[in-house]
């Protein structure tokens, strides 16, 4: 399946979860974003602060081809090198990371590069300034991948959707049964990592946020 590099950032956006220890990383991540990509991602993000080198490489290439496959979009997590390396289809920067026009720049006009902007919308008029492709928000509810996270709830996708002229991403404690309310408030993108790898079934998870974009 063709991946269209322009077509617009919206839907169900799947980052891969943390791997469990003794358990096989290759293995976790493609099973995960294999279920989420079925069930309608049309981004996905390898996320993995544990992995490093070739493994960590060998990994995010498959991930990148299997998202092709689907139609679908993968980025990087913070390794704005890694994905120009591998031809990802661009990097997602958190605050610690370099501007975004750098990344811009090293990855092309047609690269997805999102900018965490947590519980503040200054930084995300910032980031659109400086090239992003995407500002996500969060948490949206309380997270258990992060549960010390600052919250930013969908009052916030609200202002920034009045504020801003580009894809506005929610993300933190997103589930099947909440999701709704984060697209009500305007979000292009749900961000969501549990809601889809601990559901009991991965794939319906996913649809069911997918179609709420229908």
């Amino acid at each position: 399946m063709t991946t269209d590099s322009r077509a617009p950032l919206r839907g169900l956006y799947f980052i891969t979860p943390a791997v469990p220890e003794g358990a096989d990383p290759r293995a976790t991540h493609l099973a995960h974003a294999e279920a989420a990509l079925r069930g309608g991602a049309r981004l996905i993000q390898f996320r993995d602060k544990e992995l490093a080198g070739k493994a960590r490489e060998a990994i995010a290439r498959e991930l990148v081809a299997l998202a092709h496959t689907h139609g679908a979009r993968c980025i990087i997590n913070d390794d704005t090198e890694l994905a120009a390396r591998i031809q990802a289809d661009g990097v997602h920067l958190g605050r610690d990371d370099p501007d975004p026009s750098a990344a811009r720049t090293l990855l092309g006009p047609d690269a997805v590069v999102g900018v965490s902007c947590y519980n503040e919308l200054a930084p995300a008029e910032a980031a659109a300034r400086a090239g992003a492709s995407y500002v996500a928000f969060g948490t949206m509810f309380a997270s258990p991948t992060k549960p010390e996270a600052a919250f930013a709830g969908p009052e916030l996708i609200r202002q920034a959707r009045a504020a801003l002229d580009l894809p506005i991403c929610g993300i933190g404690g997103i589930t099947p049964d909440n999701a709704a309310e984060v697209v009500a408030a305007g979000a292009d993108l749900v961000a969501v990592i549990q809601g889809i790898s601990a559901a009991p079934d991965p794939e319906a998870a996913a649809r069911r946020i997918s179609t709420l974009f229908d």
